[in-house]
């Protein structure tokens, strides 16, 4: 089963007087990396919320982002600074007697002061916070599967498409590479003939030679393992198994392989022109195998 490692979600709940939203980004990644932005008050539920998350997505790194606002009047709680407000009386009184104003002082004037009142959310660790938060989590972790599945299924649409023109090649390499011998033992004849002068041409020493080229260029069992490959590249690639970006990336190594063995053996230019074509396919199925989970 293909899924992108790059996708957004997004989940809002609202119980009662508590609101909460969670974002979660992602982005490839080899392994799985989850960072949160969150309240202080609410960090200890930190573990809780990766356990969410992990449950549903296994590699990526995540950008996690939330947002809780409670605005129950019994979660906040109003704080007066007595220090700073009895700096702001102590230096009125000096000004007022400084420059013979009346120092009429009213309390309300000095709690809208900068610093003097605070309101702060007084929060404790709440049950239903926790339960809530997680199934908000849940639901945006959910979306962002959702979004990754679809972006997956389209490079999976891509892919097999890609891996059908390469065994498509991979047949012509097949077909070219049977006629091998038969094309050398022609040049071999003609070169013979032309260096030495004669048509007379020792059957074993030819012999020795088509056996020794054979051997040097044969490109058949390079050809299997290819083939091979691709069936089991295709296997993995319909499986149900979850994050299998890392697979998929070896198995386009073994390809790549065998394929640069075949370039190199085959001297051939219709064989390596084919082989161009299997690297190029190749190539452009492993960036997008790197954006795989």
């Amino acid at each position: 089963m293909i899924k992108s490692m790059t996708g957004y979600g997004k989940a809002n709940l609202a119980v009662e007087e508590r609101q909460y939203q969670v974002e979660i980004k992602s982005v490839n990644h080899r392994y799985l990396d989850i960072s949160i932005k969150m309240p202080r008050f609410l960090s200890y539920l930190e573990e809780e919320i990766k356990k969410e998350i992990a449950s549903q997505v296994k590699r990526g790194k995540l950008d996690v982002s939330i947002t809780f606002e409670n605005n129950d009047a019994q979660a906040k709680e109003i704080k007066i600074n007595t220090q700073i407000a009895k700096c702001y009386i102590e230096e009125l009184k000096k000004l007022s007697k400084q420059e013979n104003l009346l120092a009429n002082i009213e309390v309300t004037q000095i709690v809208k002061l900068p610093d003097v009142l605070s309101i702060q959310n007084q929060q404790k660790e709440d049950k239903n916070i926790q339960e809530e938060l997680i199934k908000t989590v849940h639901q945006a972790t959910k979306q962002l599967t959702q979004m990754r599945q679809t972006e997956g299924n389209k490079m999976e649409q891509d892919i097999t498409l890609r891996i059908q023109s390469i065994q498509e090649k991979v047949r012509k390499i097949s077909l070219l590479s049977a006629g091998l011998i038969e094309e050398y033992i022609v040049k071999l004849e003609g070169r013979i003939k032309e260096i030495l002068k004669t048509q007379e041409i020792d059957p074993q020493r030819l012999a020795q030679e088509v056996v020794i080229y054979a051997d040097k260029c044969s490109i058949e069992e390079e050809v299997t393992r290819l083939k091979s490959h691709i069936i089991q590249f295709e296997k993995l690639l319909s499986s149900k198994e979850e994050a299998i970006g890392k697979q998929l990336d070896f198995m386009i190594q073994e390809m790549n392989r065998e394929t640069n063995t075949i370039g190199s053996k085959a001297n051939n230019l219709e064989i390596t022109n084919e082989v161009i074509g299997i690297k190029t396919q190749l190539e452009n199925i492993r960036e997008q195998i790197q954006n795989i989970e």
